[in-house]
């Protein structure tokens, strides 16, 4: 008998968004993330599934809510779906590790089988427990039709082996686009890999990878940001925003008893509209997690109300912007 499974990397996530390093690190969906599983629920409205599993990342879990939730059936968690870890790398934006150790960088892109960093997870590893993870769920579901939810670079990993390609050649496959949908089939030992990273359900608007180059990219590098501390103590943090090594704005915040609270958020004005804007967000969000902060506050300056709201910030009622970062599970019915 012939187990179909469809295989579905996460909506767009903080990391994505933040363009901040996220292995194994539990982030949320961001706005455009969800917009995205609306059109994933969609897709999948005429689909029988008879069960649905999802690495136990928050981001995943969301993600396979669009299908188990519509459906009335459980989620079933795998551990062995999640995304790579991504040893020192992680919460530190692309842009920094870039300028640390550029030849790792391109090799975590184009050469996985060289890619080797303190604490990070090797990609022969990823790519065995992947594969033994889609073996064990089609003995389970003989004959049936099930989905689960992953992520980018596992993902990849786990196709292009599927596919026959050598861990030399996975650097010229490419990435799936939040929210892409692969198919297996599964007959006996033989896993076939049908169609893999398709988006024909997310128009252009909804789509993370129209707005980034980096999956572009002979190296798969992008400009962006890395943030030098200036001043910090136990109740916040200002640091300079940097562009390779020029200033290009600054981000500031202190603990509150009700949140954390942005103070200062400011970009060059010749570069806003290029969506750096949005990694000083990054910063603030990731401080306020490792404080025990739920919340992100801000008196915002006029006009600026709608750029902040796009990225989840609601009126608090009391002069204030309030933005709920707490690491919960959303489902999408």
């Amino acid at each position: 008998m012939t187990t179909k499974i469809y295989l579905v990397r996460h909506a767009e996530a903080e990391g994505n968004l933040f363009r901040i390093a996220h292995g194994q690190y539990n982030s949320t969906i961001t706005p455009r993330g969800y917009r995205q599983l609306a059109h994933l629920r969609e897709r999948f409205r005429d689909v029988h599934l008879d069960a649905v599993y999802g690495s136990d990342l928050l981001r995943a879990q969301t993600t396979a809510s669009a299908l188990y939730v519509p459906r009335g059936l459980p989620f079933l968690p795998e551990p062995r779906l999640r995304e790579v870890d991504l040893g020192c790398w992680e919460q530190r934006t692309w842009a920094d590790i870039q300028r640390d150790d550029l030849r790792s960088y391109i090799d975590f892109n184009k050469h996985p089988d060289r890619w080797h960093i303190p604490g990070g997870e090797d990609f022969d590893r990823v790519k065995a427990r992947a594969v033994a993870a889609i073996r064990d769920i089609a003995a389970a579901h003989p004959g049936e039709t099930v989905a689960a939810a992953g992520h980018g670079a596992a993902l990849r990993a786990l196709l292009s082996t599927l596919q026959g390609l050598s861990p030399e050649e996975w650097g010229a496959s490419k990435y799936g686009d939040n929210t892409a949908v692969s198919l297996l089939e599964v007959t006996g030992e033989d896993i076939r890999v049908v169609f893999r990273d398709d988006v024909s359900h997310i128009p252009p608007e909804a789509s993370t990878f129209r707005r980034q180059k980096w999956h572009k990219n002979d190296q798969a590098t992008e400009p962006g940001l890395w943030f030098r501390t200036v001043a910090e103590d136990g109740g916040g943090r200002t640091a300079e925003a940097m562009l390779d090594e020029a200033p290009a704005g600054r981000v500031g915040f202190v603990l509150e008893p009700d949140g954390l609270r942005i103070t200062e958020y400011e970009l060059l004005p010749e570069l806003r509209g290029q969506r750096y804007g949005v990694q000083l967000l990054g910063q603030a969000v990731q401080f306020a997690r490792t404080h025990g902060k739920d919340y992100l506050l801000l008196a915002c300056p006029a006009g600026a109300e709608g750029y902040f709201s796009k990225y989840g910030f609601v009126p608090s009622g009391g002069g204030d912007m309030v933005m709920d970062i707490r690491l919960i599970i959303h489902d999408i019915g």
